[in-house]
């Protein structure tokens, strides 16, 4: 390799990479094509990053198998930084498979955490998490022990282990100080905001604050019973009971955990619950059909005891209630927090880490666009849909994971 090629790679490595395509803009051949498409994803131009990538693999040729699995590994990075998310995985993993059987331990690794990464923003922590812990960071260059750690940060966030995420944090900050690279230790400081910013609110004995995410795990852990309005589910201890698949009885829970210990009445129960306008009959049938559906679920939890004007509920063990209600109130708040990271999304791969079909999000983009939440970047199928971070909230409960104790 030429010492210009030898140059460019060394300052893409500290983060420089207008100082890397000074030396090979003008260059065609593969070895230069490649660092010129790395060079320009940084630079945040994606599109022509992907081309001088695969560009950069057609003239490495069949025979040269490691530079084109770097290549490889090097387009994974840059759909994950456009928002990417069907981009084949099964392919990351062969370029990986490749690297680790030439010996290219750092790229191997590096191909890895890209999948981790893919994984957490798919809210797939049961996968990412042992692929995690099968990495050993110790040996690996600061650059990349920063990205285990922000990984470790943002598994223990999701599961609210606040401990083990401020840990982590401290880690990554001090990897990304060895490191020396800007961009990465600007992203550790926001995950750093992130943590220590309110991440729900709590609703109870009729007053309301905001929580941290340590404030959260400690009342999650708590002797009482939780109305978490996060996640969409009833807690106490260890059990869960998950809601998020039963809106209507997750709605009624929330208004009788809200007006704990007094009672609801049934008008404002329907009119909250069933979205009815004028109230009849039918609403009041169909209100005690999915209270007994209610009692039923919260069976070992919670007794709801009708009252002359409508439902309390009564929870067992003379426990306390709380509702556990989202930083912001907003009915597409599950879009806004994957978008918060600042990274541009398609309504595709919003559709996917969500786990919504993707007419569902597309409605809940046009509606925060017409609401001036959010702004659409480009046309047709590059598009791609774009938010400012919500100033002081964390997002970390609104996105996608397994409820603990499913």
């Amino acid at each position: 390799m030429d010492s210009l090629i030898t140059a460019a790679a060394r300052a893409l490595a500290g983060g420089d990479p207008l100082g890397a395509l000074k030396r090979v803009a003008l260059r065609d051949d593969a070895p230069a094509l490649a660092l010129r498409g790395i060079a320009m994803a940084q630079l945040g131009d994606f599109a022509r990053s992907r081309l001088l990538l695969r560009r950069a693999a057609r003239a490495f040729g069949p025979h040269a198998a490691v530079a084109r699995a770097r290549c490889v590994v090097a387009e994974a990075e840059v759909a994950l930084a456009s928002r990417e998310l069907g981009w084949p995985a099964k392919t990351l993993d062969a370029a990986r498979a490749t690297l680790e059987a030439h010996g290219d331990r750092a790229n191997a690794a590096h191909a890895r955490y890209l999948a981790i990464r893919r994984l957490l923003l798919l809210g797939r922590l049961d996968e990412a998490e042992p692929m995690l812990d099968a990495c050993d960071p110790a040996s690996l260059s600061p650059a990349l022990q920063t990205i285990d750690a922000l990984a470790r940060a943002g598994i223990a966030t999701r599961r609210l282990h606040a401990g083990a995420a401020r840990a982590a944090l401290d880690a990554a900050a001090r990897a990304a100080h060895r490191a020396g690279i800007p961009s990465l230790a600007a992203e550790v400081e926001q995950a750093v905001f992130a943590w220590r910013a309110p991440a729900a609110r709590l609703l109870a004995a009729g007053e309301e604050r905001m929580l941290r995410l340590d404030e959260v795990e400690a009342l999650l852990a708590a002797d009482q019973l939780v109305i978490d309005g996060c996640r969409h589910a009833v807690r106490a201890g260890d059990t869960v009971v998950a809601l998020a698949r039963r809106p209507v009885l997750f709605t009624l829970a929330r208004l009788l955990g809200e007006a704990w210990p007094q009672d609801v009445p049934r008008n404002v129960l329907i009119a909250r619950a069933f979205r009815a306008r004028a109230i009849d009959e039918s609403h009041r049938a169909r209100l005690r059909v999915e209270m007994g559906r209610l009692r039923t679920a919260l069976r070992g939890l919670a007794e709801v005891h009708a009252t002359g004007r409508g439902y309390a509920l009564m929870p067992h063990d003379a426990r306390a209630v709380a509702v556990l209600a989202r930083p912001v109130d907003e009915k597409h708040a599950a879009v806004l927090a994957l978008l918060a990271d600042g990274e541009a999304w398609s309504s595709s791969a919003l559709a996917l880490a969500l786990g919504d079909s993707q007419r569902t999000v597309q409605r809940a983009l046009d509606a925060l666009a017409a609401a001036r939440a959010i702004q659409p970047i480009g046309r047709g199928r590059a598009r791609r849909w774009m938010t400012p971070p919500l100033p002081g909230f964390a997002t970390a409960l609104l996105l996608p994971a397994p409820l603990s104790g499913d």
